[in-house]
């Protein structure tokens, strides 16, 4: 009778299979499935999972109510002529705004913690652990159960977004410490009276996980406490205020003004010396702040790691603590306990060690998204464009959509991207211990060396004739130097009929060199692609093809979108206008207007001092057809020779003449400017 395995025990061939029945009648009887079938849960189960639905059905009361009142104080611009009948309600009723993911930088850390404290409910959501619906619906209809379910985990997570958004701190505070001190109360109600009343059966996976099931409960506690204080904080602020002992704070963002007086001003002479952590590995900005949206996605980012991690670890040491033990007494009959023993720690030290590397790559990744998008940004707002790809014209649709899906897109290619790169990283690591650690072990270190020195010899022999066609290229069929201080030799073949023979001989040998470099692309494209997985703010697409990246398309239309509505120098513009157009307007009667003589005084030296900093502009101004044609001819002389020169104001005499050039021109004069316009372009 012939074996499959090898009888490596000292049993006779009888007895070993009678062994190797019995061990396969028992691994399809009782370990097929590989997980235990009967699971013995108690009625508490069912009623702790009815209570949890009925819980969250329940919330949709306080939080409909909460949204309301924040709704009611909430005043509109626009009143319908119908409210006039009713002056108590004019105006109310406004749409009350969760959180601003487009240019808001309030409660940055504090929408974070909100995040977190409803992560479970989200990801309750994805396990289709809420049933909004009493009874099951047909399964045509699942989808409409997804949708109510996630419309339901809306609006009860909304009081936490809404109560920190609100320009009203002190209602908003009190109902979001009232409502997030319920919820804080009900979470530590389901850990203390449900989970740790259910029983299963011992040794399964389930009893294994309710061990350290108190890991997970720790992120979105700690954010409910955060929040507890928060709001909390909001009451204290709000009553200080009234007691005028604390100011309002400003709307105004003093980074990006401090932003533009930064470009305004003339560049330090003698740099700021940094020590070498700002310089090489973070280089803060004090006139640069990341969005809600940025914080919140980071802080999302490891919290799924965090939890996908533990999942991971918890059920692979499950694996390693109580499946292979009932399976080691089988093994043993067909291979030594020791052999065995020797493979097993070298899968479970591979995993471990891989699992660790995978974690910190991707904290070294999730880094790289503030990194990236402070660089991209702020190129932006420079006027580089060139990370961007080469005829990249994206719809403003397709840029709002990107702002909406790149959160849940760095989510799940942070979380997705983990487990893969872990799982290419164990089988890489177990590629190693295999080639370098087992031989080693096994048959000693010199053995493992020769056979390494013999693999190398022909990896060297192949690198040095690749390098050696370039050396004697670069010796024998190359011209010599045009001047000494070259760098390079001419792109110019000499000795062509030697170089006819080489290429001829070298052209069967390259075929071989080709299929070695085939490999080694493969190799290295599979590890950068690996690698780059889950950072969408770099594309893992070539060259021509980087549109077929559908989550770095999202990356870029969010940093397009982000820069039309956060560009510092815009926004101050825009607060300018607002507070001119504020102040232009009469608010008594009693008080008299700015003579009109005295504005447009002001206007012209303003327009003046603009054109002594700037003599570009003058040729970008519109002309009238009363102006002198030769002061004009000079203005337009000295703005041409000012060109390129930074800070030249021009001459006490240009600037009269400027100042006299301003009025106009003549006919004769805007047809001569038009021609030397043509003939000396800007």
């Amino acid at each position: 009778m012939d074996y499959v395995l090898s009888n490596n025990t000292n049993q006779d061939d009888d007895l070993l299979s009678r062994n190797l029945t019995s061990l396969f009648t028992d691994i399809v009887v009782n370990y097929l499935p590989f997980i235990p079938k009967s699971i013995n849960k108690t009625e508490t189960n069912e009623e702790c999972n009815f209570h949890w639905n009925y819980v969250l059905s329940l919330c949709l009361v306080p939080s409909v109510f909460i949204v309301l009142l924040l709704s009611c104080v909430e005043r509109r611009k626009k009143i319908h002529s119908f409210e006039k009948r009713f002056p108590c309600l004019s105006g109310r009723f406004g749409m009350v705004v969760p959180l601003d993911f487009t240019s808001t930088l309030e409660n940055r850390w504090s929408y974070a913690f909100a995040f977190g404290a409803v992560t479970p409910l989200m990801f309750n959501l994805l396990f289709h652990d809420i049933n909004p619906f009493p009874y099951t619906l047909p399964r045509y209809l699942k989808v409409f159960v997804y949708l109510v379910a996630a419309l339901q985990v809306g609006i009860v997570c909304k009081p936490f977004f809404t109560c920190l958004s609100t320009p009203h701190q002190m209602l908003g505070g009190v109902l979001g410490l009232l409502y997030t001190l319920a919820w804080f109360i009900v979470q530590l109600w389901n850990i203390f009276r449900c989970r740790w009343s259910v029983k299963y059966d011992k040794g399964s996976i389930e009893e294994f996980i309710q061990q350290y099931e108190w890991l997970y409960d720790v992120p979105h506690l700690l954010s409910l406490g955060f929040l507890l204080i928060r709001f909390g904080f909001m009451i204290v602020k709000d009553v200080l205020i009234r007691l005028k002992k604390h100011s309002k704070q400003k709307e105004i963002k003093k980074h990006q003004y401090r932003y533009v007086q930064r470009l305004l001003r003339r560049p330090a002479e003698v740099s700021v010396e940094r020590s070498w952590f700002r310089r090489k590995m973070y280089k803060s900005d004090p006139y640069f702040k990341f969005p809600n949206r940025i914080i919140s996605t980071v802080a999302l980012c490891f919290l799924g790691v965090y939890l996908i991690m533990l999942l991971e670890q918890i059920t692979s040491t499950w694996c390693t603590k109580y499946v292979y033990r009932e399976w080691l007494n089988y093994l043993n009959m067909l291979v030594n306990d020791s052999t065995w023993t020797v493979h097993l720690n070298y899968v479970i030290y591979t995993w471990y060690i891989t699992s660790a590397c995978a974690m910190l790559l991707s904290v070294i990744h999730i880094s790289h998204v503030m990194v990236y998008y402070r660089k991209h940004i702020k190129s932006l707002w420079a006027g580089d464009k060139t990370f961007l790809p080469k005829s990249y014209q994206m719809r403003p649709a397709v840029c709002v959509v990107g702002l909406l899906k790149y959160p849940g897109y760095q989510i799940a290619f942070t979380m997705w991207g983990y487990l893969i790169v872990h799982m290419g990283m164990f089988a890489a690591g177990l590629v190693f211990v295999y080639l370098v650690i087992s031989p080693i072990r096994e048959y000693g270190f010199l053995s493992w060396l020769l056979d390494l020195i013999s693999f190398l010899t022909n990896m060297s022999i192949v690198f040095i004739l690749m390098r050696l066609q370039r050396i004697l290229i670069k010796m024998f069929f190359l011209q010599d130097k045009t001047s000494p201080q070259d760098e390079e030799k001419p792109l110019a073949l000499n000795n062509r009929k030697a170089f006819h023979n080489f290429n001829y001989y070298l052209y069967f040998f390259n075929v071989i060199l080709g299929i070695g470099s085939c490999v080694l692309r493969l190799i290295k494209s599979a590890i950068v692609a690996l690698m780059l997985l889950p950072r969408i703010e770099r594309t893992i697409m070539p060259q021509g093809f980087r549109k077929l990246d559908a989550s770095h398309c999202t990356w870029l239309g969010m940093i397009i979108t982000d820069h039309h509505h956060s560009n510092p120098v815009l926004v101050c513009f825009c607060h300018l206008l607002i507070k001119h157009t504020l102040q232009s307007v009469r608010l008594d009667e009693d008080v008299k207007p700015e003579s009109p003589a005295k504005k447009r005084a002001h206007i012209r030296w303003v327009l003046v001092y603009t054109l002594l900093r700037n003599p570009e502009f003058i040729l970008l101004r519109k002309r009238h057809w009363n102006a002198n044609g030769k002061e004009l001819q000079l203005a337009f002389i000295w703005a041409m020779t000012a060109r390129g020169k930074k800070n030249t104001p021009g001459s006490v005499k240009s600037a009269q003449t400027l100042i006299s050039a301003l009025h106009g021109s003549s006919l004769a004069s805007e047809i001569w400017w038009e021609g030397l316009r043509k003939t000396c372009p800007p």
